[in-house]
């Protein structure tokens, strides 16, 4: 027990977060959106699953864009203590990708923000994947939500003309 004490103390004087001078609590949301962010920069990764995508996708053409930040940290939630974290990742990977080597990256990346940004010690990142997408798809997807939009902005300005 006193061992386990001894090395308690040794992290917290090693931490950039625990000093003489005082103490910096990094609070939940922060490591949450670090990390989503750290795991979207993988090539080939979208955040959430299928349905958690779906219902960001309508609140953000409601809202006019991300729903309070949430897009960054959509699929992760992080337990915090004072010198380590814990992170859970759930994302969606583009189909003919290499779900291993994805989950290996999105691991190392999001190890190497949070630590360094952050200044907490992760001691883990359990990754799921729930889903794959299309990249195909969602760019005609993308192309054919444009051209509604475009054709409902003349159906507007032509009303405002009569």
């Amino acid at each position: 027990m006193s061992e386990d004490r001894t090395q308690q103390q040794r992290q917290q004087q090693e931490s950039p977060l625990q000093t003489e001078r005082g103490s910096t609590n990094i609070e939940n949301t922060v490591v949450q959106k670090i990390a989503g962010i750290a795991a979207q920069e993988v090539d080939g990764v979208r955040m959430g699953g299928g349905s958690s995508q779906a219902i960001g996708g309508i609140l953000s053409s409601v809202t006019g864009g991300n729903v309070g930040g949430g897009g960054q940290s959509r699929g992760v939630s992080v337990e915090v203590g004072e010198v380590e974290s814990a992170i859970d990742v759930t994302l969606t990977v583009e189909y003919g990708k290499s779900i291993p080597q994805i989950a290996e990256a999105v691991r190392r990346n999001i190890i190497n923000r949070v630590e360094n940004l952050v200044g907490l010690n992760v001691t883990e990142v359990n990754v799921s994947v729930n889903d794959v997408f299309f990249p195909e798809q969602e760019r005609q997807q993308e192309q054919e939500q444009r051209q509604r939009e475009l054709e409902q902005q003349q159906a507007e300005q032509e009303q405002r003309v009569r």
